[in-house]
Parts: C-alpha cells; structure tokens; sequence
C-alpha cells in the first residue's frame, strides 16, 4: 500500500483546489469587480479568493524581476486595520508602481526590502522620498550609500498645520479656563479656516480669518507661519525657495510660539533633505496615490482578515502582476 501520492499537473498550481483557468478568472475579477459580485459569479467564499489572489501573485512574482532598474524610490506606511495593523509600501517613482509591500512599519520591515534588493541594487538607488522617519531613513542612508533622501512636502507642511493646531488648541483651553467663553466660542469654528489654503477659502471662512487677526496675534501669526512654509515649495525657482526657506527658519526661531521654534529645530536638522526634495521636485505624490488605491481594494472588501491577503491583491492591481483574463 501507498501513502498519498501528490502529481504536478499543467492545468492547476501546487496546493490548490481549482484549476489554473479558475484562479486566473477569479484574481482578474478580484482586481476589476466587488466582492460580491466574484463570490456570486465564482460560486466561493470571499475568504476563498484571498488565497487564490495569494498563489496567482505568488507564481507571477517567480517570473518577473520586480527590483530591476530601480533608481527613485518612495516609501511610506499605511494603515490597513484598527488597532495599529500596518502596511510598509514601497513605490518606483518613474513608472508609478507598486514595488513591494510588507506587514508592519519599522526598521526590520524597511531592510528585509533591502535585503531582498540586494547590495548592488542598493548602490543604484539615487533619489528616496519618505517623511522624517528614522525607521526609513537611517536604514536607506545606511544601506544605499548613493541615495539621496528627499522628505515629503506634506508631511512638512503637515507638521506646520499641526504646530498651528496645537497653538490654537492651547488658547482656547486658555480661553475656558479663564471664564472667557466668547474667545472659546470664536476660536472654536475657526480650525478649517486656519488650515486651508488661501484660495480656497469661503467667504465666510475669509471673515473668520479676519476676525482672527483682530483677535489673537499669535494664532494669526502661527497661521502666518504655516502659509510661508508652504509657499517654499511653490517658489518659481531652487534660488527663491531657498531663500525663502532662510527667512522662515529666521522667523519661526524667534517668533516665541515654541511649537513652531521646535519645528524650526526639527527641518535644521533634516535641511539637506528639504532641499532635495526642493532640488529634485520630489514628494510621495505617487505613494499617496498608490495607498489611495490600497484603500479603495480595502472598502472594496469591506475588510480582509490577512495583510497577506491585502498586499497580494495590491500587488496584482498596482504592481502589474495581473493575469489576462482566460480566454481573451
């Protein structure tokens, strides 16, 4: 007597349940249609195409190099669940594709992609765009000696909007300490006003803004600050952003609101890589689109249960490992 006796056959992968032609429809229709309508056309459980988009984009992996002419990289994290369960992206600048995905969001994650990258390959890389992460960029200037890092405008001018929210916040618990309830009352719709841009701003918002000026000098003047440092990277040339970047480090130093003089502290520190990110026109624009998406196939399963599951599905849609459809 035999035991089991496993054969390999051409028409369906190891391990699996269906055949070939099965899979491949079902991962098309998982990267094209909603949940519902594969596990009706397909007759499966949704738990069943996870697996199935795992060993498509599994096999499609084995026959492609996904690291090759690598060159601009961006890196970035996503949340994928509640409870801190996150996504390690990495994007190629150039083609806008999704390189590699991984659970998790700290140093160990960032280089096991390096060492499947591989020393050589590392070498090569000449631009990273990324926020100021020391989880991303000590292994990257560590690793890739040639790269040079570039930090995301948005989260720059994010940390300014944040500094700006934290002084407003700080007046109006001042404000309700001290019995002032109509300072509170005004300060409390003002955040959106504060926070958008300029230009966008309603009519109402726009008196909002002015009340303020009247109102609070340095919560205008916290605002001030912000819209100065987006506008450094909306300076027509490297030599006026540059500048204007002197003079804003100047201002916030000495504007004694300390959220903005630590942040003035904290871009000192990173200078090189703001002025690469100036220098080479660089931001995690392509990442943000690429985690945009991610959450889209996320709604779009109302939930997965495995980040394998979630990555393997974003490698199919984003990272060009799509099979055709059978038959076409």
């Amino acid at each position: 007597m035999h035991g089991v006796v496993v054969a390999a056959v051409p028409w369906a992968r190891h391990d699996a349940w269906f055949t070939r032609f099965f899979d491949d429809q079902t991962a098309w229709l998982a990267v094209h249609t909603s949940k519902t309508a594969i596990c009706q056309l397909m007759r499966i459980a949704w738990r069943t195409v996870g697996g199935i988009c795992e060993r498509v984009a599994t096999e499609a992996k084995r026959g492609r190099d996904l690291f090759a002419n690598l060159t601009d990289l961006g890196f970035d994290e996503i949340s994928i669940r509640k409870g801190q369960k996150y996504l390690t992206v990495v994007v190629d600048h150039h083609t806008g594709r999704l390189v590699w995905a991984h659970a998790g969001r700290d140093r160990k994650t960032v280089e096991k992609f390096l060492d499947l990258l591989g020393e050589e390959r590392c070498k090569q890389l000449k631009l990273v765009s990324c926020d100021d992460a020391e989880w991303i960029t000590r292994p990257v200037s560590e690793r890739c000696p040639d790269a040079v890092i570039a930090l995301d405008p948005f989260h720059i001018v994010k940390a300014a909007t944040d500094a700006l929210d934290e002084i407003r916040r700080a007046v109006w618990n001042e404000a309700r300490r001290s019995g002032n309830k109509q300072l509170a009352k005004d300060l409390k719709g003002a955040r959106f006003a504060l926070w958008k841009k300029p230009e966008k701003l309603t009519e109402r918002q726009q008196t909002k803004l002015a009340f303020i000026q009247k109102l609070n000098a340095p919560i205008y003047r916290a605002y001030l600050l912000k819209e100065q440092l987006r506008q450094i990277y909306h300076a027509g040339s490297i030599e006026d952003a540059l500048k204007l970047l002197d003079g804003w480090l100047k201002w916030a130093r000495r504007c004694r609101l300390e959220p903005f003089v630590k942040l003035a502290r904290r871009i000192t520190e990173q200078r090189s890589r703001v002025e690469a990110a100036l220098q080479h026109s660089l931001s995690n624009a392509r990442v943000e689109q690429v985690n945009t998406q991610i959450r889209l196939i996320i709604r779009r399963g109302f939930g997965y249960h495995s980040p394998n599951a979630v990555i393997a599905l974003a490698m199919l849609t984003l990272g060009g490992l799509c099979p055709p459809l059978p038959g076409r």
